[in-house]
Formats: C-alpha cells, sequence, structure tokens
C-alpha cells in the first residue's frame, strides 16, 4: 500500500480543527471547547444530532445543515457520523474588551470591522497586518464570515494569539453601538467620497472592510460616516480585502505617529 493512499488518522483532523463524530462534538460541547460552526447533515432525524444541534444554538455557535457529501469532502477521519465541528484556535471576545484594551492604553481606538469576509486566507491577512499596526481588535460577524479556524491562525502567523476578535450577531446594531461609544466609522469604497488621505483617522475609528466580492452590505454600509476610497493609478481598479486593509491601517498609523 502506497503512503499517499492512507486515512487520515485522527492527530491530522485535530490538527486541522475538525472534531469529527457524534460523541467527540458531545464531549467538546460538554467541556466548553472553543467552537466556529457545526455542521450536520440535512435531513437527519437522530436524536444525538439534534442535541447536539440545541447545545449547540443554546451557547450562540453557528449550525449549519449541509449536504452529507460535504461533510464527507471535508471529513478526514471518514467516520463523520452526520456530524463535523470546526474548533476556533481561541475564544471570542466581547467588543467591550476591545474598547478596554484601548482605554487601559491610553490610546483612541482602532478597531477592524469584517463585513463578511469569508476567505479565511483574507481574514487571517487583517488580522495579521491589524495587530503589526497595533488595532486594538478585529470584529466579525457570526454569519457568513471565516471564523478563527486553524487556517485563520495560520496565515495570522500567530497574531490571533495576540489580538482579540469579537464575533457579533447582529453588524450593523454593533457599528450604532460604537458610534454611540464616539467611534467615526471608516467604510472602505471604490466610489467612495472621501480621499483615503483626507480621511482623520488620528481619532478613535472603525475601518470596515468590505466583502471580497460584494464589498460592504447595504446595510453596513449606511451605518458609515465617511466612505472612504483608496487612490488607484493602475488600470485594475480594485484591490483584495485584506490589501485594502493594509493601506487604510497604515495610513492610520502614520497619522497617529
Amino acid at each position: 500500500m502506497r503512503d499517499e493512499k492512507r486515512p487520515a488518522r485522527p492527530q491530522e483532523a485535530e490538527a486541522d480543527g475538525l472534531i469529527e463524530g457524534r460523541n467527540a462534538v458531545i464531549e467538546a460541547l460538554r467541556a466548553g471547547t472553543a467552537i466556529d460552526k457545526i455542521y450536520i447533515a440535512r435531513g437527519e432525524t437522530d436524536a444525538a444530532l439534534g442535541h447536539i444541534a440545541s447545545t449547540a444554538r443554546g451557547k450562540g455557535i453557528v449550525v449549519t445543515e449541509c449536504d452529507r457529501r460535504k461533510l464527507d469532502g471535508m471529513s478526514r477521519t471518514h467516520s463523520h457520523q452526520g456530524v463535523i465541528a470546526v474548533a476556533a484556535v481561541r475564544e471570542y471576545v466581547p467588543v467591550e474588551d476591545i474598547l478596554a484594551a484601548a482605554k487601559a492604553k491610553g490610546e483612541p481606538p482602532l478597531v477592524v470591522v469584517c463585513d463578511e469576509l469569508s476567505d479565511p486566507h483574507n481574514l487571517g491577512a487583517v488580522i495579521r497586518t491589524a495587530e503589526c499596526a497595533g488595532a486594538h481588535g478585529v470584529i466579525i460577524p457570526r454569519r457568513r464570515s471565516a471564523g478563527l479556524t486553524a487556517i485563520v491562525a495560520k496565515t495570522s502567523a500567530g497574531a490571533v494569539s495576540h489580538l482579540p476578535v469579537a464575533r457579533v450577531a447582529n453588524l450593523t446594531a454593533c457599528l450604532k453601538e460604537l458610534k454611540e461609544r464616539g467611534l467615526w466609522v471608516f467604510g472602505t469604497a471604490a466610489d467612495g467620497n472621501v480621499s483615503l488621505y483626507g480621511a482623520d483617522l488620528k481619532g478613535p475609528a472603525a475601518i470596515v472592510i468590505g466583502s471580497e466580492g460584494d464589498g460592504m452590505g447595504r446595510l453596513v454600509r449606511e451605518q458609515c460616516d465617511f466612505l472612504v476610497s483608496i487612490p488607484m493609478k493602475g488600470k485594475i481598479n480594485s484591490l483584495n480585502a485584506s490589501a485594502a486593509a493594509a493601506i487604510v491601517l497604515y495610513e492610520a498609523v502614520r497619522q497617529r505617529s
């Protein structure tokens, strides 16, 4: 038998952040393991899977029903029993903890808000840049977004261990709350009416990075105090989400220095 055809061992699945099988997932929930999302086979009426789903939702964990073929494709152990949990590499924090971190440092808050950034490599790159730039935290939505998975952690080069990340149920409501707390909300948009180099990023600021394909959603866009555009001199008029985040963050660094 050739090595490349051998089944993946359970240890390898764990290294990828996957928890497979009913008993393993139930035990992870019981132990309080940080879980990013749980996938359950669509149409299953098994009592154990129902218990997993209700327990997870009660803990605020996203539960997604999917075709069993998707589970087969995700599985590394080939014995998922209709359920796979994706572990988070660290616990999410309340938004208040991010603002408290800025206050403890005596600095105006600098927060990055990712609006449905679904590519884990992009999210990891944003977290890495945000940590390097001295941002106080990153906020992501609970649904339609990558989470703090093993891939994100690897792409962030370890930044997830140092930068707090909050996950919220309603991004629009979160932005309203940030504005009430004195933060100005800067959305990044190709058609923005304020040039990046004309934006005042020295004060309390939340920088919103839109999704890879569609940019910011309408409701999120409406919460922005300013729509900031990055000057484009070439023939291509858009940047990768993580590249745009890096440019805006380091303009904030320049202004705050």
